[in-house]
């Protein structure tokens, strides 16, 4: 199951204001689309959901968790997360039932990604759900990886590319979960990690354009989604070459 979604599409079809901000679905049903009477997603088993978060200057998100594991990826502004200075492109990495935060937005505002495996039915916000943190704690370890940023190569940067490259940011551990980036010259072609050594994969595009064999080119923050039990995805760059990161998630228990 191999999902892309095109960013100028969603920004055309999905993009809807916020109170401080903007908010746009790429993959997947989220606490904001559901409408009364929809069908909840169950939380067993894989479920994509991929999002865009945009915050104004000044905006804060409180500390939290979620009872999915979670990719988030700053693509525009900067700030800060917890204790870390964030900018284009840092990933940020949480297990489910890892409180972090809070997000609090420079004054030029900050954008990100938010990628998932599994439904999530929304934020629990601390310290109103610490009891529900520490019973977690039983079977769901806390942690965090992090890595960026990671400024997207140029028009000249990726012209001047000539050969494919790959870099582990964030080096896979033992249950699966890494970040590599992958750059890649005009109309070349990269194999990314094999899906079955994790819990699936979104890849971004930071900079340039890319494909996967067969699907139309895919312009910048545009997203791909690669389940477990798929090849390992190929992505074809487009004429202006392309800067990749692919994220993976961790096995699950009963993968």
């Amino acid at each position: 199951m191999i999902l892309t979604a095109d960013s100028t599409v969603a920004h055309r079809t999905a993009r809807r204001k916020t109170h401080n901000g903007w908010h746009t679905t790429y993959i997947g049903q989220n606490r904001n689309t559901l409408k009364d009477g929809d069908a909840v997603p169950s939380s067993e088993g894989l479920y994509p959901m991929a999002f865009l978060v945009e915050k104004e200057g000044g905006a804060v998100v409180h500390p939290h968790f979620h009872q999915a594991d979670q990719y988030q990826v700053i693509v525009q502004g900067s700030g800060r997360l917890g204790t870390h200075d964030i900018a284009t492109v840092a990933v940020h990495y949480t297990d489910a039932y890892s409180a972090y935060g809070p997000i609090v937005a420079a004054e030029e505002g900050v954008s990100w990604f938010t990628l998932r495996n599994a439904w999530d039915p929304g934020a629990r916000y601390m310290p109103e759900h610490r009891r529900q943190l520490r019973e977690a704690r039983a079977k769901y370890q806390h942690r965090e990886a992090t890595c960026g940023p990671l400024p997207p190569l140029t028009d000249a940067q990726l012209a001047a590319l000539t050969a494919p490259d790959m870099a582990a940011v964030i080096e896979e551990t033992q249950d699966g979960v890494g970040t590599w980036r992958y750059t890649v010259p005009a109309k070349g072609s990269i194999i990314g990690p094999d899906p079955a050594s994790g819990g699936g994969q979104f890849w971004l595009v930071a900079a340039g354009s890319a494909c996967v064999p067969g699907g139309a080119l895919l312009p910048v923050q545009s997203v791909v989604f690669v389940a477990p039990d798929d090849a390992a995805a190929t992505l074809l760059a487009g004429p202006q070459g392309a800067d990749l990161i692919c994220m993976q998630f961790p096995k699950r228990a009963t993968d």
